[in-house]
């Protein structure tokens, strides 16, 4: 089996596009974490309008990033490996920042959709259940326990290898698609969708509704923007176009089922209690309602393994985005190792603990949201506009897929949008209803956290002075050059890595 070969164990070249598209097939189920609240603040049409913006903007943005995802084939840790390859001439912060803040946005999956997973086992199954414990912060119920199992079960399963997990991927991926369905022309087809559920709510708040609408896109990247995972297994792609094929398929369908889903379960909930936000129960009424109880058993199963897939998608991403950025010398060396099944086990099991955390004293999935999300943004930033200077400092750095022209001026615009998104989203945490300024907090201290890490290893481990900006190589060397040489990429004879930058 060809390898990548990146250290003494080597991330296993086994996927092919399809594999990366399953594993964005999780994406649907970031979409069931915020969906019933969006429709609370926004209306069944002004939510349906948001999500769609939001996979637009998404597909867009992978098609940007299908560019640098062939450059460095080799490496590990997806598009904060592109903000940091673009800023450490620079400034070498952008690296330990950018991958944090994206490490924590896809972390945070765990904690959240097990506590969906929970309460919707609660609400089917055992909505008699009303006993609590609680921990001095939170009244724990049984689907918090339920959610912390779940973290669990999806976290051994990880470490187990990529190919278990890209099998099991497979069925629940096609499993998932069942209760999609459903609930996207359920609706329609049995004569409960009705229009007077479907209304525009955006109008009533203040700026005539525009600041509204940027808090919710904010709170939408984290769900939409998903679609990149398909680039952080770019070392394990068998040849160099599976990334890209992979990027680009599974944008356009996240942008197909954005605008369906909102608008064909929303045609049957319309604007649900601030209870049934909570508790996620209008998922389970309208399974109910729409294909009786015993069929309505079965799909919340699929729909159950559908989010379990979300789960092991995330710690796979979050995991190899810490593994990533330890190899690059920016956070500490123990996240820089794979286990003897080829996996960052170390890097996931972190994921284990920081999750079973969120569960146990943060109550409410949209503050947990809210929360990851300043980072999850804030990485777009930066990659995006690593892209750019990418484009401007190594214009011979070999590119198997360049985008035209065109492209470069989009990578432009969607960076404003996520800065735009991300200031006025982050500044106005009760807004939302759910967030609050402890959150934002906790949020910043992430990324702070992320920089104090790099100056240990830098100073302590790595016992060298804190360099605040590194040269660069012109085209590549060493591991990358050896990496591209396996894609395909012939160099010239004289080409050789002349550094810039100071």
């Amino acid at each position: 089996m060809a390898t990548a070969v990146v250290e003494e164990r080597q991330l296993l070249k086994s996927l092919r596009w399809w594999d990366g598209f399953t594993i964005a097939l999780a994406n649907p189920g970031f979409l069931l974490g915020s969906l019933l609240g969006a429709y609370g603040a926004l209306g069944v049409i002004g939510a349906t309008v948001l999500w769609g913006i939001a996979a637009l903007v998404a597909l867009l943005s992978v098609w940007v990033y299908s560019e640098p995802a062939t450059m460095f084939p080799g490496r590990s840790g997806g598009i904060s490996l592109y903000a940091n390859e673009g800023w450490r001439r620079y400034t070498t912060l952008v690296g330990p920042v950018a991958t944090f803040g994206y490490w924590i946005g896809w972390s945070v999956v765990l904690s959240i959709f097990g506590n969906i997973i929970g309460s919707l086992i609660q609400a089917q199954w055992f909505s008699s259940s009303t006993w609590t414990v609680y921990d001095g912060v939170v009244h724990l119920q049984l689907f918090n326990f339920i959610g912390i199992a779940c973290i669990v079960v999806v976290w051994a399963f990880n470490i187990f290898g990529v190919r278990p997990f890209a099998w099991f991927t497979y069925i629940t991926g096609a499993l998932m698609m069942i209760p999609l369905f459903v609930l996207m022309f359920g609706p329609w087809v049995s004569g409960h969708w009705h229009s007077s559920n479907v209304h525009w709510a955006l109008a009533s708040h203040q700026w005539g509704g525009v600041k509204i609408a940027l808090v919710w896109l904010f709170i939408m990247a984290w769900s939409a923007d998903g679609v990149e995972v398909c680039a952080t297994f770019t070392p394990e792609y068998k040849s160099r176009r599976d990334s890209t094929i992979a990027l680009r398929t599974a944008g356009s369908f996240s942008l197909l089922v954005y605008i369906l889903l909102p608008l064909g379960l929303g045609g049957f909930t319309g604007v649900p209690s601030s209870s049934a936000i909570l508790a996620n129960s209008s998922y389970v009424t309208a399974f109910n309602t729409i294909v009786g109880k015993g069929a309505a058993d079965v799909f919340l199963v699929f729909l159950i393994l559908a989010l379990l897939l979300s789960m092991a998608s995330s710690t796979a991403d979050a995991g190899r985005a810490l593994y990533g950025i330890s190899k690059a010398g920016l956070t500490i060396k123990q996240l820089g190792v794979l286990n003897r099944f080829h996996v960052p086990g170390r890097a996931m099991t972190v994921d284990l603990f920081v999750n079973t955390c969120l569960i146990l004293f943060i109550s409410s999935n949209l503050a947990i949201l809210y929360m990851s999300n300043i980072g999850y943004v804030l990485c777009h930033v930066l990659a995006l506009s690593g892209f750019l200077l990418l484009r401007k400092d190594r214009p011979n750095w070999p590119r198997p897929l360049k985008v035209s022209a065109f492209w470069v001026g989009m990578a432009g615009v969607l960076m404003i949008y996520n800065a735009v998104i991300l200031v006025v989203g982050a500044g106005a945490p009760k807004l939302n209803g759910y967030g609050t300024w402890t959150d934002f907090a906790i949020g910043v201290g992430v990324l702070v956290a992320s920089v104090l890490l790099f100056f240990y290893r830098r100073v302590v481990q790595d016992k060298e002075h804190i360099h605040w900006n590194e040269p660069t190589p012109t085209v590549p060397e060493g591991a990358d050059r050896d990496a591209l040489i396996q894609a395909g990429w012939t160099p010239e004879p004289s080409a050789a890595a002349v550094p810039v930058g100071s």
